[in-house]
């Protein structure tokens, strides 16, 4: 197994105008200047408070996850309707699918009860112990059920440098790469939540690198990297055959995280030029890669702009 660095954690710093960098504008305790999670941007993701407890719905403010379950089951939401009961599921499936004007108001509605000025959750103690949960106590499961994933070619320079690895440098950059979005598809199932342990995958390698004529051996990748990229996720969706007005993306755009693309090279490189090129992209059986990403989604809907690090 290729394990983690046990220090790895997800840290976010997020740009605003007029914020206080010395005093917080919640009732929860955290360092503006420094604080990964401030009331600006509470991300989502899906946690369980203790070992036993079933997996919920929870969004992050400083060093404390809010169980959303339970602000749901309390009464804390009922302005909004019985909809928010979709925080009692252990994924981000259902809230996801209903929409910006939801998202935003949920958010609305948690920025008030984390407020300095509200005291609705700050003043009612039982509830507040339940609902608030230390970071550190918590177990982090994967946000969603991924569906379906596609991984865009994006950065010129990693374009190049990968088609340089596979064709040489005269035919690194295709032409197709210049006029529409290349993207491949990937295999859901090896998406997993960071610090998860990646096994190194074997498979079919070429035996001489510089005569391919001489044929494969069966081994361990030995040329494995991973790529710190962007991830997207997708909230509605449309329907089929009817596409997706440019300038209404966002209305789909749920949120974002950061992830690692482990990709193995060397088996990408020989199973692309056989009859298995549909599988150099899929890992975990052996070829191709695997897909570990943050814990927390960062919401489109956030009044802030935000970069995550990954650390």
């Amino acid at each position: 197994m290729e394990q983690p660095s046990k220090k790895q954690k997800t840290s976010m710093t997020s740009v605003t105008s007029g914020e206080s960098k010395s005093q917080s504008p919640s009732w929860v305790k955290y360092d503006a200047a420094t604080c990964d999670f401030p009331i600006q941007n509470l991300p989502y993701g899906i946690f369980k408070p203790s070992s036993d407890a079933p997996p919920r719905c929870g969004t992050a403010i400083g060093n404390m996850v809010v169980d959303l379950s339970v602000l749901h089951e309390t009464g804390m939401f009922q302005q909004l309707g019985t909809w928010t009961s979709v925080f009692c599921e252990p994924t981000l499936n259902s809230f996801m699918a209903l929409g910006n004007t939801k998202w935003s108001a949920v958010r609305a509605a948690i920025e008030r009860l984390l407020s300095s000025e509200e005291g609705t959750l700050r003043d009612n103690e039982a509830v507040r112990q339940q609902a608030l949960v230390p970071m550190s106590s918590v177990t982090m499961c994967l946000p969603c059920r991924i569906g379906d994933f596609t991984d865009f070619y994006a950065s010129r320079e990693h374009a190049t440098n990968v088609g340089t690895m596979f064709r040489g440098a005269d035919n690194a950059l295709q032409p197709n790469w210049l006029t529409l979005p290349v993207g491949y598809h990937g295999r859901a199932s090896s998406v997993v939540v960071s610090g998860t342990p990646i096994r190194r995958p074997r498979s079919q390698l070429q035996k001489d690198r510089t005569d391919p004529k001489q044929g494969s051996v069966y081994g361990p990748c030995k040329l494995l990297d991973f790529e710190l990229e962007m991830g997207c996720f997708v909230g509605p969706g449309n329907d089929l055959g009817t596409p997706i007005d440019i300038n209404n993306a966002d209305d789909h755009v749920f949120g974002f995280v950061l992830l690692n693309d482990w990709s193995a090279r060397d088996i990408q490189k020989w199973v692309s030029t056989s009859s298995t090129t549909g599988r150099r992209k899929n890992w975990q059986e052996g070829e191709g890669e695997g897909v570990s990403y943050c814990f927390f989604v960062v919401c489109s809907c956030n009044h802030t702009h935000v970069m995550l690090t990954l650390f």
